[in-house]
């Protein structure tokens, strides 16, 4: 009612010499679709990032053609008819790029979340590892005590995705134990990552014994000041 809805769809796409290129879309349709455009990302082990992209572009000129009626049908129908021509014009203009101006088009961003709790917290943080994997995001999920902190780094695009799966994916479960949403998420941080600050080069999973470890791996990152600003009045 107030988010929307996202979805993902895998689909097939025959390409050059007939192998089978395996594309998966995610589409987060906002609540005033199709009055708006939809949220689209696009992820495949076959293509390059900035193929990937540049498919996503192609997707949303589309979409601006279908504006007011519903248009994920004739999107995918498009994607399948023109994903050959899309990737050999990708191909001719990233020729001469190098990887990793390929990763830094949009910029490298970072994000901080506090998570309030996980119940099931095996399953919980086996999916966040699959997420930061799948859109090729570095970082930390952080326990102490009772606080648990998730930082990232990678692509805007990748960023903004994997906001979009953790607030819309059944990841934990209620006092029930029923499957539910995080609704208890929050963006402490959502920023640019400047000169000053370190690159993750993993994805790991940590646990600290004391606020000073948690303290000593944002110093390591050269992310002091977000540690001070955010991290002790969780404490309170």
């Amino acid at each position: 009612e107030t988010h929307g809805i996202s979805f993902r769809i895998q689909i097939s796409v025959k390409e050059l010499l007939d192998k089978d290129i395996l594309l998966k879309l995610l589409f987060h349709l906002p609540v005033s679709y199709p009055s708006t455009l939809p949220d689209i990302s696009v992820n495949s082990d076959q293509l390059t990032r900035a193929q990937c992209m540049d498919v996503k572009e192609k997707l949303l000129e589309q979409a601006k053609k279908h504006l007011s009626e519903p248009m994920v049908h004739n999107l995918i129908l498009w994607v399948q008819q023109h994903l050959k021509g899309v990737i050999k014009q990708s191909a001719t203009v990233c020729n001469e790029k190098t990887t990793l101006s390929e990763g830094t088009e949009d910029g490298i961003w970072m994000l901080l979340l506090h998570l309030d709790h996980m119940r099931a917290k095996a399953k919980y943080v086996k999916t966040v590892e699959k997420w930061a994997s799948n859109l090729r995001l570095t970082g930390r999920l952080m326990f102490m005590g009772k606080i648990i902190l998730i930082l990232l780094q990678g692509d805007r695009s990748s960023i903004k995705e994997y906001l979009i799966l953790q607030k819309t994916s059944k990841v934990d479960v209620d006092s029930s134990g029923k499957k539910c949403k995080e609704k208890m998420m929050r963006v402490l941080c959502e920023t640019e990552v400047q000169s000053q600050h370190k690159r993750f080069q993993t994805f790991e999973v940590k646990e600290y014994s004391a606020l000073e470890e948690l303290q000593k791996e944002f110093e390591t990152a050269g992310l002091t000041p977000l540690f001070s600003e955010f991290v002790p009045p969780l404490l309170k």
